[in-house]
């Protein structure tokens, strides 16, 4: 079974968004951008929208695109460290006219910053960081020591810093934290409402949930985001949340933006699938 784009309407949740009764539909300044979210170490499901965008190429070609991921690339699924691995070779062999970014999610800082500091490592494996630590080949009776001993904890951070490929430490402190393009804002987490884009701060970028989720405001450009996993994608007037959960459904969401348009792909064994919808194709 293969899953093909398919249109992704603006929904408004059948309640009021008065400052965007006059509004034009948001617009990608040129080319088109897949925005992907969180992949949380699922190199499997990687794998497969790798395939499901190249596809996507071939059908609705483009003479410029540009592939985001939306940070959390690791944490929590089996294979953090093939997940970054694969993303490093693509941006090294990415075709002509394609460009490849990836935002700093929280679970990508909790990573940055155990490199130089052992203390939150109390935090980070119980969040997944367990996972991506013994997917770079550490054993796990040695971070659960270290998340309850500062020296075993400073003894494992000397140990990940060794086993680390230096491309893989250079791309994970690289992760800027977050892009624009036309009417469009990327970050991991989302904004603070009640600051203006271009004064955002780390924490909100990566960390924020209520107080943006549930904000109806115009915040200037519409906020594309993952962090917080939901059933379907929602597509609002004012954000757009990619994340649908791929290490506890098994589904990887990619929203497709060119011009004014908004498309859906997905990718996993844990899509819906209907036999009705056009853009599904049996037997592929």
């Amino acid at each position: 079974m293969r899953h093909h784009r398919r249109p992704l309407a603006i929904e408004r949740q059948g309640e009021p968004w008065p400052e965007f009764e006059d509004a034009v539909n948001p617009a990608i300044s040129g080319g088109r951008v897949y925005a992907v979210g969180d992949v949380h170490g699922q190199a499997d499901l990687l794998a497969a929208m790798w395939t499901a965008i190249a596809e996507d190429m071939k059908r609705h070609p483009a003479d410029r695109a540009l592939i985001i991921f939306l940070g959390d690339l690791i944490d929590r699924g089996p294979d953090s460290a093939g997940v970054v691995e694969a993303i490093i070779n693509a941006q090294e062999r990415r075709g002509d006219g394609i460009e490849i970014m990836c935002l700093r999610g929280n679970h990508d800082h909790w990573l940055a910053t155990f490199l130089t500091d052992p203390s939150v490592l109390s935090a980070w494996a119980v969040k997944g960081g367990l996972e991506t630590l013994v997917s770079y080949g550490l054993k796990e009776g040695e971070i659960l020591a270290g998340i309850a001993d500062i020296g075993r904890a400073v003894a494992l951070q000397q140990m990940f810093a060794a086993v680390i490929p230096i491309r893989h430490k250079e791309f994970m402190l690289s992760l800027p934290l977050w892009h624009d393009d036309g009417d469009y804002f990327f970050a991991h987490a989302g904004i603070d409402p009640d600051r203006p884009l271009a004064d955002q701060r780390l924490d909100d970028l990566t960390w924020i949930r209520d107080k943006f989720l549930l904000s109806r405001k115009n915040f200037g450009k519409v906020v594309v985001h993952g962090h917080t996993p939901r059933q379907e994608v929602e597509s609002l007037p004012n954000r757009i949340n990619v994340d649908t959960g791929a290490y506890m459904r098994q589904v990887l969401s990619c929203v497709i933006l060119e011009g004014a348009e908004r498309y859906l792909l997905q990718v996993g064994p844990g899509v819906p699938v209907s036999p009705n919808d056009p853009a599904t194709e049996a037997g592929a």
